[in-house]
């Protein structure tokens, strides 16, 4: 089990250096995605080398049963013949045989218990990744959503932030006005001297027409207080 607490600790340790670089998230998932695949083919490796080593206790502790099943033939073969002495050798060899295959028998099973162990872990390691490369893709569109968000508010920290392009704007908007009020004043100014240069014209036309007729007039006394005859 010692192996997936190894993996565990460098998965880890390699998704909190590919988060604390991470510039780009799609990189870097891709980037985990492939740590965690090559993770797993070493555990693989790893597993498959466990179960080579429960296959071979196994055939060991097969063969030790066999042997002493071999050698207990052989002292019922030697009891058969009358060779007392020969029985009590195959049975201490048998003997022997039996505390092997009862040693390997042991080792077989534990080593089994630890196999399915590890066969279930990778199991969900394995099921883990694939839901991780599943999510992936998700992912990536909520850290495309969440920086463009980001960069959103910082253009408009960055606008709020400095009053000048907004004051320049205000500058240029009282200028506008002040052109407009200017214009509108000349106009005025220009239509004020052409009414007064008619008004002027008028007046002295009336003052023509008033001095005539006054000059007649007083022609016309002037004449009534002549003599007869001059």
């Amino acid at each position: 089990m010692g192996i997936f607490s190894r993996l565990k600790t460098l998965i880890a340790s390699n998704v909190n250096d590919l988060i604390g670089k991470a510039e780009k998230p799609e990189k870097m998932l891709n980037q985990l995605i492939i740590e965690m695949n090559e993770q797993l083919i070493e555990s693989k490796r790893a597993v498959a080398m466990a179960i080579a080593d429960e296959k071979k206790l196994e055939r060991d502790k097969n063969n030790q049963f066999n042997l002493a099943k071999e050698w207990e033939r052989k002292a019922m073969l030697a009891v058969n013949g009358g060779h007392d002495d020969l029985a009590k050798e195959a049975l201490l060899r048998k003997q022997d045989y039996d505390s092997a295959a009862t040693e390997y028998q042991r080792q077989w099973e534990s080593q089994k218990i630890s196999v399915e162990q590890l066969k279930e872990s990778l199991r969900e390691l394995q099921n883990k990744i694939e839901e991780a490369q599943r999510k992936k893709n998700l992912l990536i569109a909520r850290a495309k959503r969440a920086e463009a968000q980001q960069k959103i508010q910082a253009t408009i920290s960055s606008v709020s932030g400095s009053r000048s392009a907004f004051e320049a704007f205000d500058r240029m908007s009282a200028k506008v006005d002040q052109m407009e009020a200017m214009a509108d004043a000349s106009k005025e100014l220009e239509d004020f001297s052409k009414n007064a240069n008619l008004d002027r014209r008028f007046a002295e036309l009336e003052k023509s027409d008033t001095n005539a007729d006054a000059l007649l007039l007083e022609l016309k006394e002037k004449m009534k207080a002549l003599p007869s005859g001059e």
